[in-house]
Order: C-alpha cells, then structure tokens, then sequence
C-alpha cells in the first residue's frame, strides 16, 4: 500500500464560493489523503542600496547615456520668463532713456508743453506704472547675492512726479481694467487750491534707493506711509472702515494693495534676513517663507494667478545660493505651489533629488508638506514634456521610500495610487521608437523601486489589489521585457506580494502571466537576481491553486525553459538552447565536488526552481507527465549524488520532496519507478544523516517506493528498517505516519514480517496509536493498518519463525485501546470544539474505524 502524504496546512482558496456546498465525509477524506505536498521556502534576500543614487552600481545601463545624479544648482540656473501669467499679455519693453522729473506729455491735445502735470488720478495706478519702468531698467543683471533693504529713514519718493503720462496709460492698460477713481488726498487737495503742486523729490540713483523689488514696488516705501502706493493702500484701509465711498470687497479684491499690504514687507523681511547673515537666519528665512505662502494662499495668489509672479520668483530663486538644505526645500515647495513649468520645474525637482540624496535631510521631508507636492507634479504633469523632471521627482520618492518612517507617510498619502496612474501614462510611450521611449524606462527604474519599497509594508497589499497594480506591472514587463533593471525590480514586486492570498489571486488571474514569465526567464536566464525572484514568485502561485499548476505547465515552452535553467545552474556542461534540453551523459560514479565561486547564487535559483516543479507536479495531469521526463529525473537525482548535506541540506530536502511527489505516481511510464532501486541509494544519506527535514523527506520517498520488492530487499539488506522503526518513537505525528507508511509495505512480505517482529515493530506500533489516535485520526488508521499486515499469520514457513502474533499482556493493552477509541463518544470528545471538527469525524469514520475494528476482532479471535 501507497504511503500517501496527508495535507498538514490549509491555505487560503483563490476564489470564495457564494454557495458552499457542505462537503461529505469521503470527499474531505479524499482530499486529504490525495494531496502531495507544496513546497515553501525562504523569499530571496532584497539588497539595501547604501548609495542614493539613480542607478546603482549593479545597473545595467550605460553610464554615459543614462541622467546623473550629481550636479550643481545656483540661482543663474533658473529662468524668470517661465513665470509669466500663461494668460496674459507680453507687453513690449519701454526704451532705455532717461526721463525727467517733470516730463513732457507728448500729446498736445491733454497737456501744454509748458504746463505742469495735474494730480493723479490715481495714485495707485501711477505708482505702479512708474515703478515698474524702472524695475525693467533694473533687471540687465541678475544678482545673485540680494542688495541690502532701504532703511524706512530714507527720502519717500514722490508718485506724482515719477510718472508720465504713457506709463499711466500703459499700467492701466497692463492691468487689463479701467484704473479706478480714488478720492484726492488732503496734500492733494492743498496743492489744488493754492495753485500747483508741491516741489518734486529729486530722483534717486541705484546706490542711494533701495532694492527696487519686483512688481514696480520700491522697498524703500513701507506699505502705508508717504505718497503713491501707501497713500493710496491708506486710502483703502479707511475704505474698509467705512471712510470712503467704494465697498469694502471691492478693496480687498485689488491685487496691488494686496501685493503692498502683504506681500512686500514679507519680502522685504526675506532680503533683510538673507543680507544680515545671523546664525538664526535659516530658521528665520523658513518662518518668513511660510508666512509668503500662507498670505499668497490666503489671497489666491497661488498657481498662475498673481500677475507679479515673475518677480516673486526671482526674489525666491536668489535665495537658493544660500545653499540650506532646509530653506531650499521651503523654497522648492513654494515654488511648486506656483506652478513652474519648462527649465524651472526641472531645476526645481532636481534640487529637491540633491536634498534627498543625504539621508541627514530625511527628517526635513518628514516636517515638510513637500512630497504632496511631489505626488501632484506626478499627478499633473505631462511625461512627454516634462519627462526629465518626473524623472527625478520619482527618483526622490525612490529615495525617500528607503526611510521607515517616510515610507509609511508616502503609503498613507497614497503613492501606490500615484505610481500606478503614472504607470498608465507610460504605456503610450512604450513603443521603442518612440522618442520619450528612454526617459520612459529611467523614470520606470525609479518607480518600480519606490514600489518594491512599499510592497515591504502588509498595509500596501489591498493597495496594490485595489489599484490594479499587479496587473499595469505586468504590462510594464512586456513593453521592457529588455530593460533588466526594471524587470529585476518588478520581479522583486512580486516576490514579496505573492507571498500573500489576495495578491496572489491578482496576479494569478493576470492574463498571460505564465507565458510572460516564462519568456523572461528563457531572455534572462543568466540574469540571477532577476530568475531567483520570477522562480520564487511561480513557486508561490503554484502552491496555492490547481489552476496555476496546470497553466504553469501548459505555457508555451515551459518544460524547456525550466529543464535549461536546471542545467545551467547545475553547472555541470554547456547551457542548453532555450527549447532544447540537452542529452545527459551516461552516468558515472563521482563524489560531491568542492563548490565554485558563487555556488550560493546558483543554489539558490535550483532551490526555487525545484520548488516549482513540486508543486507543478502535485496535479494529477502535470505529475505523471513529469514522472516520465527522463531529462527531469536525470538532473533531480544528479543534485542528489552531487551535493552533500552539509552545503546544500534546503536543496537536497526539496529534491526529496519532489521525487516523492514524483513516486505517488505508479503508472508504467514513470521513470522513478523504473530507477526505483537508484534513488533509495542516493537516498540513504539524507535518511542516515543528520537533518530531520532530510529524514522526514526521504522516509516518506521509502514509503511510496518500499512498493517494489528491489527496493524493499535493498531496504532489508542495509538495515534500513531498524531505522524506520526507530522513528516510531519520534515524538512527530509526521515522522510515525511516514515511518508507517514503510512498514506496512514491508509487513506484506513474509519474511520482512518475521524481520519486523524481531525489532518490535508491533510494540512501538501499539504505543504510537495510544499517544496519537485521539489527535490525528489518520495516523492512528494507518497504525491500526500496519498491525494488520504485522499480525497476519505465516512467515517464511520454517520452524525458526517467532510468532508473528502479540503477547497477551500485549493484546490486552491493545484491546483497551482499540475499544476506547471504537466508541464515537469517547473518541471524539478529545476534538468536539475543534475548527476542524468536521475533519476528524471524517477520518475517524473512513480512516480508523474499518480498520480498526477488523483489527480489533483479529486479537480478541486470537486470544480465544
């Protein structure tokens, strides 16, 4: 009889049935009883990069082609024409010359060429106007360290003035609306009345005024005092209180007197600092930086709306030469709230990947709202004009994601979401002679990396399911089954995931998986980071359904691709073509040789592989189809003359395994039953050696081929049975049930029989069904099977036989037992309130209760 491995772990099904049909007794019986065993293992170790860089030293691009990940970034970097309002209008410089206090108007039709100029209109408006000439004139040079501030002691300049009638005209113009009537102020009124206005200030040089900030406003006018801007900015605050005749809301809604209110002393405050140069000044600098971003976000000035975006801009870039880790990325964040496109947007990412690069800077990111920027450029940006900049930005996150902490932050603001979107816009640019076709793959590189790193955390699983990841990652290995880098870190994707029920069902049920897994290992083969994982990742989705065996096996090219990796990593001749195996030599009598350099590697990949086989081969239209592979067989039992326990014991346990699958299946064909006899030699150093898992692998190997009476004679002859009986007293209901499935083939033999009773096989036999029937009624029916053959009467027919039938001290004992366990009360009372109480009623019913009463009437006729 067939020593038949019981199902010991119960995994979780693919797919749940909405209907459950309430299984019989037979069926769960026969479930048990017919299902070989899966294999596990351990999940391929994942390397920690230590250099944070693009691409690691393992990479298998080019450094020439591929983007750095050192570079150098200064405020001349960046470009203050990007920052214009994308709706508004260019307006076209004013000349470079020089204007007098008092000017001309060129139209005869307003003014007299003799006449002095009349009040404004408004103010507000002039200031603008004037003040914005001559920041133009200002802007030939980009500095790069900021002039010092205007101290608010220093001589007011007068609007009235400043300002001719064609900036009037053109600042209204610029701003696209009327300039509004604002009331005349009192000195306005003075001047009116005694005839004229007051004398003009004298026009300032660049040394003596202030820094001329941008927009046209001077810094040297604090916003509120003095005429133009702050009279009119006066004006409208007292508006607001009920002084004046406009509404309230339309006040607030003027840009300028916001602009000069808000934001002019915050920047005011950001040239201060950077020019006063005390220790504080970081500190200080990033308080005033989040002080601008909340009066911008308060008035809606973010993005593209604030018609001075320009300007602000350069006043942030010039900042960036302050080289602080911690400003900048204030800096970089602020400037992504304003939506830079083109060179700035690239500089910008680029500047915030140097931060991330050190990982002394992590904790800035954690204190930082700066990744939800990163995830919206993800978000928002388009990959075929703003490519180089995705690049880096998910360079960053790749980077990021190596922090335990930031890791979970990154997972809770939804990355996997991201990723996966941005995954989905990759895929038009898959086409190799597409012109955004490289910068595609470098920006894959970085995303399946950060995706490797999330897949690390078991909240990302039902992420990962939910967003169809697994399935979009799949379609990223067919547009680049080329590109190793990526496949090798998708590959790693997989094999953490599917180590898991829901991830695996997602997987399993992406169309065409098999057959794309199987191209890449047949492409990659000497590719050992990337087949060790797509191994593994088979290994896992073979051990859990059927279906997976079946459609493993049925790929295109299966069997060749595995059967070429098999002798590639055995290392013992050429590498075989992809789809033809190649012929093993006769063999010939060898002792396991010293291991090569890298034989770790190697090992490694024949374990998962031969994992995979075990468990293609548990299904019963894929195993004797294997069974019969002589090219399979060859290299299974080569592994066990070769390699020795003390180097490769998980190898040679998981050989074991799968030629004992292999054995369950008897048909005439099988090539392991045909070299019955070799493999119990090759065998015998696992079963004498020192492992228990090795033991336990080739115990249960006996017990399938213990069915031939080679193999049972060789058995006899090396004693092999007082071993086997021996492990009767193993305190393992795994080890007894495997060592009795051995013994009941021998007991069939008369003079085995005889052989058996001399070692007490029947006393250790009976010990084991008192300690173990109440738990595993299988074990015990298995006992009570091997006593039968054991007690059966004759032997070798000479007078020499012992009895082969039990003392009575022993029969009595026995009967106790049996009688106990007879009664269904009393026999399952020990698992009423287990889960798998269904189980045990089955085995005790199908299992032990036949057998156990044949056996019971045997003894007590014996007795008589």
């Amino acid at each position: 009889m067939s020593s038949l491995e019981r199902k010991r772990e119960k995994h979780s099904p693919f797919t749940l049935n909405p209907h459950p049909r309430r299984k019989t007794s037979a069926e769960i019986v026969t479930e048990a009883r017919h299902s070989l065993r899966t294999l596990r293992t351990q999940r391929p170790f994942t390397p920690r990069d230590d250099h944070r860089q693009l691409f690691g030293e393992t990479s298998s691009r080019a450094q020439d082609g591929r983007p750095p990940s050192t570079f150098s970034l200064y405020a001349r970097n960046f470009e203050a024409p990007d920052s214009r309002p994308g709706s508004g209008t260019r307006l076209s410089p004013l000349e470079h010359k020089p204007k007098l206090p008092v000017a001309q108007d060129e139209d005869p039709n307003l003014v007299s060429p003799m006449a002095l100029p009349k009040p404004p209109s408004d103010p507000l408006e002039l200031k603008r106007g004037a003040a914005g000439a001559r920041a133009r004139l200002l802007r030939a040079g980009s500095l790069t360290t900021l002039p010092p501030v205007a101290r608010p002691t220093e001589v007011r300049e007068s609007v009235n003035s400043d300002s001719s009638p064609e900036q009037r005209e053109l600042s209204a113009k610029g701003r696209g609306r009327r300039a509004p009537y604002v009331e005349p102020t009192d000195r306005e009124r003075r001047d009116k009345d005694s005839g004229g206005p007051s004398k003009p200030a004298p026009r300032r040089t660049n040394s003596e005024s202030g820094l001329r900030l941008p927009g046209g406003v001077d810094s040297s006018i604090r916003p509120g005092e003095g005429t133009g801007a702050g009279a009119g900015a006066r004006t409208k605050l007292g508006t607001e209180l009920g002084n004046g005749d406009r509404p309230a809301s339309q006040a607030a809604e003027d840009e300028s007197v916001v602009w000069n209110v808000k934001i002019v002393p915050l920047l005011q405050e950001l040239e201060s600092i950077a020019a006063g140069g005390s220790e504080d000044a970081v500190e200080r600098l990033c308080d005033a930086c989040d002080c601008l971003h909340g009066a911008l976000a308060e008035r809606g000035m973010l993005g593209r709306r604030c018609r001075k975006r320009a300007g602000l801009l350069r006043a942030l870039f010039r900042l960036i030469d302050l080289n602080s880790a911690q400003l900048n990325l204030q800096l970089a964040k602020l400037t992504l709230e304003l939506n830079v496109s083109g060179n700035n947007l690239l500089n910008i990412c680029k500047l915030i990947f140097k931060i991330s690069r050190s990982e002394s800077n992590d904790i800035l990111f954690q204190n930082n709202s700066i990744i939800d920027s990163l995830l919206c450029v993800l978000r928002c940006e388009d990959v075929c004009v703003s490519g180089e900049a995705v690049l880096y930005c998910v360079g960053t996150l790749k980077f990021l994601s190596g922090n335990s902490a930031l890791l979970r932050l990154l997972l809770a603001k939804d990355c996997v979401g991201v990723a996966t979107l941005l995954i989905q816009k990759l895929h038009p640019l898959a086409q190799p002679d597409h012109t955004q076709f490289t910068i595609a793959g470098h920006i894959h590189v970085q995303l399946t990396a950060t995706l490797r790193n999330l897949a690390d955390l078991p909240e990302s699983r039902p992420l990962f399911v939910s967003h169809g990841a697994l399935t979009e990652l799949c379609l990223v290995l067919r547009h680049h089954h080329g590109d190793q880098d990526i496949c090798t870190n998708i590959a790693r994707v997989f094999s953490k995931l599917s180590s898991y029920s829901e991830c695996c069902l997602a997987l399993a049920q992406t169309p065409g998986c098999y057959t794309l897994f199987i191209e890449l290992l047949s492409k990659h083969q000497r590719k050992q980071d990337l087949v060790v994982r797509l191994l593994f990742t088979l290994g896992n989705l073979t051990s859990r359904s059927s279906e997976a065996r079946k459609h493993l096996f049925t790929a295109e090219g299966c069997m060749s691709v595995l059967l070429g990796l098999y002798h590639t990593y055995q290392g013992r001749w050429d590498t075989p073509t992809a789809h033809t195996p190649c012929t093993p030599p006769a063999r010939d009598t060898r002792t396991p040789r010293t291991p090569p350099l890298g034989w770790r590697e190697s090992e490694d990949v024949l374990v998962k592989l031969v994992r995979v086989l075990a468990n293609m081969s548990i299904h019963p239209a894929v195993g004797p189809t294997l069974a019969a592979n002589t090219h399979l067989i060859h290299y299974l039992l080569d592994t066990l003359e070769l390699r020795s326990m003390q180097e490769s014991e998980e190898l040679l346990v998981n050989v074991a395994a799968t030629i004992n699958n292999l054995s369950f299946y008897q048909e005439d064909s099988s090539v392991v039953r045909d070299r019955g006899l070799t493999v119990a030699k090759l065998l015998l150093k696992l079963l004498l050696g020192s492992s228990m898992d090795g033991m336990l692998e080739a115990t249960r190997v006996f017990g399938n081929l213990s069915q031939s009476r080679q193999v049972c004679d060789f058995i006899i002859q090396n004693k092999v049975h007082q071993f086997v009986v021996t492990l009767l007293d193993s305190k393992s209901p795994e080890v007894c049930f495997s060592a009795c499935g051995v013994l009941t083939n021998l007991a069939l033999d008369p003079p085995s029989r005889t052989t058996l009773t001399q070692e007490g096989a029947h006393t250790k036999l009976a010990d084991c069904l008192r300690d173990f029937g109440p738990v595993d009624w299988q074990l015990a029916g298995l006992v009570c099977q091997t006593l039968w053959n054991l007690t059966e009467e004759g032997g070798t027919g000479t007078e020499t036989d012992p009895p082969s039938t039990l003392n009575n001290q022993e029969r009595e004992a026995l009967l106790e037992v049996l009688t106990l366990y007879l009664d269904e009360e009393d026999a399952l009372q020990w698992t009423s309130g287990d889960d798998m109480s269904d189980f045990h009623r089955a085995c005790w019913e199908l299992e032990f209760l036949p057998v156990a009463q044949r056996l019971r009437d045997r003894i007590q006729t014996q007795t008589d």
